[in-house]
């Protein structure tokens, strides 16, 4: 696997929150939660994401917006709109005030959610997939901004996404669930791609012959015991040729990368639960739990045990 699969190999979600969001004008939503990602596909009108300090986005019909939950924002028909509804920190719906629920109020049909019950009337209709903590990885949040905006539009993907969510059939849940995983890893692909976002630079050194070549190898195995001349050897370079080339392609040296992207996985599989830090510190290349969990903290500035209980408050 090279290390563009090896990043977008991780959202799985599980036990997201998904909805339609069927709006007539004028409307806006207050969004305070603090959800790790958030993906949002207009299918009608357009929309603008207005941050607090002012900054904005418009999102057009076709058009799929990628946001992390690391900064409060509204979306709405036009910067200025009085909200009609605010999601607090825990994802719940309140009115303006904070004080009333509208949750019940403003859901209609099947994952249907807003303030006009007939598309007929809507003048923006919006697909919302929200990420829990831990079901999309650290590595992946960490190439985005807080907001990408991605042009999807005639995608099948979205189409056929649009069809499902209004459905109640059997395993629905699992359906949308890989639509939604499939819609993020369509959107990233594309902007990393075109360099919208920060992992652009994998592409260049994935086309390396010598990094590229290494990448793959660290990926493909990251248990192996690695070092700098192990992979030179592998790759028929000189250990200086290839700490030069890779760190001036990659951005920090091979051994530095091994090590972030074996603690990364590491995380992703503490955040999963039920493996025993045994056998997660032998998968990603450590010899004992002990070391897995030196390591770890060292870089995590808390224990594994400590990361695994607060990954499993939050998503619970």
């Amino acid at each position: 696997m090279d290390a563009l699969g090896s990043l977008l190999n991780g959202p799985r979600a599980q036990t997201p929150m998904m909805l339609r969001m069927v709006m007539r004008s004028p409307w806006s939503v207050r969004i305070e939660d603090t959800a790790p990602l958030t993906v949002v596909a207009v299918t009608r009108g357009s929309s603008t994401v207005t941050y607090d300090d002012g900054t904005r986005h418009r999102v057009a019909s076709g058009d799929v917006a990628l946001i992390r939950g690391t900064h409060p924002y509204t979306i709405g028909d036009q910067p200025g709109t009085d909200p009609v509804a605010r999601i607090d920190a825990n994802g719940d719906c309140f009115d303006p005030t904070g004080i009333h629920s509208v949750a019940d109020d403003m859901c209609f049909g099947v994952r249907s959610w807003g303030n006009c019950a007939d598309d007929r009337d809507a003048a923006a209709i919006m697909l919302i997939g929200t990420y829990s903590s831990g079901e999309v990885s650290g590595r992946l949040l960490d190439a985005l901004d807080r907001i990408t905006l991605v042009h999807l539009s005639d995608h099948p993907l979205v189409g056929l996404m649009e069809d499902e969510i209004v459905r109640d059939s059997p395993a629905q849940e699992a359906v949308l669930n890989r639509l939604l995983d499939l819609l993020l890893i369509t959107g990233l692909r594309q902007s990393m791609e075109s360099g919208a976002v920060r992992a652009s630079q994998w592409y260049r050194a994935h086309s390396d012959p010598v990094v590229g070549q290494v990448l793959r190898l660290m990926h493909n195995d990251i248990a192996e015991p690695w070092t700098v001349a192990s992979l030179a050897a592998a790759t028929g370079v000189s250990r200086a040729v290839l700490a030069r080339r890779f760190t001036d392609l990659v951005g920090e040296p091979p051994m530095t990368y091994l090590t972030t992207w074996r603690l990364s996985t590491g995380a992703d599989l503490l955040a999963d639960g039920g493996r025993s830090l045994g056998s997660i510190a032998h998968e990603v290349g450590y010899g004992s739990a002990f070391a897995f969990s030196a390591a770890f903290k060292r870089s995590r500035g808390v224990s594994p045990a400590a990361y695994r209980a607060r990954a499993a408050r939050v998503i619970h």
